[in-house]
């Protein structure tokens, strides 16, 4: 019996084997075609710089020669894998439509980065003047890297551009400082511009807790050139970041308990808390001179990482050299997604289109192919994508000058006015507490979560450490574009605290919930369902730490019990509060593990003693001649 059963199965599984084979032999489409291979050749250069570094460079040149190509080049510490002249990248160039279209690609690896010599410098500070070959940068990288590819790559026009996101985005514009001839054209994206002042490491002067620790557990630097290894992840030990960073305790633990001083990176970040000078040599925006080439800079209304540098760079540009054409777009983006998402949405915010793909093919391809082949025509100076509305604007500046500063105040029993308080309005107040901070969500997460940015405030607004104001529903649309300003006269019962402002639109109680097919009411029996109305979308966030409100260099206590002027600004945007939403402003003091902890006693926050964190009584007035608020740039409305 055992046996007949066995030829049974041996028979079934003989022909389990063999008719879907024939099957799917028949029926299974032809491979597409690897178009890089099929269409470029690969070449790998070891590129001589001028002080005798070698720069590791992969250099793809279309097979066909009948006409010729200019250089696009990506300068990047993250590698140019893959290794090897057999070895090829799947895709080419900033988006499809490059590869389609014919440039040579040019992939670098910049000092001290994989298979690239020299000593890999954070942010490498641009030398002005150049006295010997030994004084490089990557300006000078850039030149000498040009120089050699305009010799040995044939049937290049005589024509390069160069682009980048983030870390690569900062080495797109410091190679186009004193610019190479050859160079006519670059897109600097989400550049790193100034770390402490608005990028990555600092914001407000608070160390930005969660994003830089993650991120230096694997960004380390390389003793020798090396090939990438496999890195094993850091591991928490608990799917929720608040509770890792809560009992981690001062932030030097980080270093001591879990690095172990294994990272010098990271250690720059964290020990340099105020404008020193290891942050003033690294902030490129006083040296965006003699650039010749024409500039698109990109950046993203909710990009987490480098929110404030695509602004830095393009106000600089224009500043030191007038006659460049400059260009800045900004879209409903996180860090990065115009160039892989479709950009129709972000967490719960539906922007109704493909911003992402419109950017790719209408503006970033168009801007390439003017300037290095001259097809097409110039750009305008602004493209910016107005969310609310959901549409592409255009402006001959930014931010339009049509656009006037107004004040929306806050006034008492949490109501927010373009009215200033007419009479003693008095003031309100909460308590802060280091051992119980505010989450920056309303949910369990070990990251940064690039959709917080337009989350949900709900959560916060029902804490009593957080202040709530909010217009009555509007009775049109008011439509903000530039730079948001809080202004706030404070007190504490500390020497030291963080003011963390939010500017939230707050949709209509009606407003209709997705089409997910959810059940709602009492038979909830997965997730609950999204309800959209009243929800209270975060637009803009930052912190303020006190102690630099006179100075970025020179920190000053607070006195308790006196008042004090906190001002500050948040990076620009582009919003419409529609008619029947309201305008929001949350206030609180902590944003955790966004933001580092502030004990709320003046000290050097890393290496505070877990004696120095105390509660504080923060008081925020809106008297007539005591008010506070936010400024805003606000449009006409047609």
């Amino acid at each position: 019996m055992k046996k007949a059963h066995l030829i049974h199965l041996l028979w079934l599984c003989l022909f389990a084997s063999v008719l879907p084979v024939r099957a799917t032999a028949q029926e299974k489409p032809a491979p597409e075609e690897d178009y890089v291979k099929a269409h470029y050749t690969k070449y790998e250069y070891r590129i001589p710089m001028r002080d005798g570094v070698h720069l590791f460079t992969s250099v793809y040149v279309p097979k066909d020669i009948s006409q010729s190509y200019p250089f696009m080049i990506d300068r990047t510490p993250y590698s140019v894998a893959p290794y090897g002249e057999d070895q090829y990248k799947k895709n080419l160039g900033p988006s499809d439509e490059f590869e389609k279209a014919g440039y040579i690609f040019v992939y670098q690896d910049v000092r001290g980065r994989y298979l690239s010599e020299g000593k890999f410098v954070e942010m490498r500070p641009h030398i002005d003047d150049k006295k010997s070959p030994q004084d490089v940068d990557d300006s000078s990288d850039m030149y000498d890297t040009l120089e050699f590819l305009l010799k040995r790559v044939p049937n290049n026009n005589g024509k390069a551009g160069i682009w980048g996101i983030s870390y690569p985005g900062f080495y797109t514009s410091a190679s186009i400082i004193d610019s190479h001839p050859a160079l006519k054209a670059a897109s600097p994206q989400a550049p790193m511009t100034n770390l402490f002042k608005g990028d990555d490491a600092y914001h407000g002067g608070a160390f930005m807790l969660d994003a830089n620790f993650g991120f230096y557990t694997f960004f380390k630097p390389f003793d020798e050139p090396s090939l990438p290894k496999h890195e094993v992840p850091f591991e928490m030990g608990t799917p929720n970041a608040y509770d890792f960073y809560l009992q981690a305790g001062p932030t030097e633990n980080l270093d001591k308990k879990y690095l172990k001083g294994s990272n010098p990176l990271f250690n720059d970040q964290l020990y340099h808390t105020t404008y020193d000078d290891y942050w003033k040599a690294r902030d490129l925006a006083p040296h965006m001179k003699n650039v010749k080439c024409a500039v698109l800079v990109v950046g993203g209304w909710f990009d987490a990482e480098d929110l404030s540098g695509p602004y830095s760079t393009f106000y600089a540009i224009n500043k030191f050299n007038p006659e460049t054409t400059t260009t800045l777009v900004e879209g409903p983006w996180v860090h990065g997604g115009w160039a892989r998402s479709l950009g129709d949405h972000l967490g719960d915010a539906q922007f109704n289109s493909k911003t992402a793909e419109f950017f790719r093919s209408n503006i970033q391809f168009p801007f390439f192919e003017y300037y290095l082949k001259g097809k097409g025509s110039p750009m305008l100076k602004a493209y910016v994508f107005e969310t609310g509305t959901n549409q592409w604007r255009t402006y001959a500046t930014w931010p339009p000058p049509q656009a006037k500063p107004k004040m929306l105040y806050l006034r008492a029993n949490g109501k927010l006015s373009f009215d200033p308080p007419a009479e003693k309005e008095g003031s309100d107040e909460y308590v802060s507490d280091p051992a119980h901070p505010v989450p920056f969500v309303g949910y369990t997460t070990d990251t940064v979560p690039q959709r917080y940015m337009v989350d949900d405030q709900r959560f916060a607004s029902t804490r009593t450490d957080v202040l709530v104001y909010q217009t009555d529903p509007l009775t049109e649309d008011v439509t903000i574009a530039g730079p948001i300003s809080p202004k706030l006269k404070v007190t504490t019962t500390g020497t030291d605290s963080d003011f963390v402002v939010k500017l939230i639109d707050v949709y209509p109680n009606d407003y209709p919930d997705p089409d997910t097919g959810s059940t709602i009411g009492k038979r909830v029996l997965d997730a609950p369902a999204l309800r959209m109305g009243g929800y209270q979308q975060l637009l803009r966030g930052e912190p303020m730490r006190a102690k630099f409100r006179n100075s970025w260099k020179t920190p000053e206590a607070m006195t308790p019990g006196k008042m004090t002027q906190v001002d500050f600004t948040m990076p620009d945007l582009n919003h419409t509060f529609r008619k029947g939403h309201r305008i929001m402003v949350q206030v609180q003091s902590s944003w955790f593990p966004l933001v580092d902890l502030n004990p709320q006693t003046f000290t050097d926050i890393p290496h505070a003693k877990p004696e120095d964190f105390k509660k504080a009584t923060e008081t925020v007035f809106h008297d007539r001649d005591a008010a506070s608020g936010v400024e805003v740039l606000v449009l006409p409305q047609p």
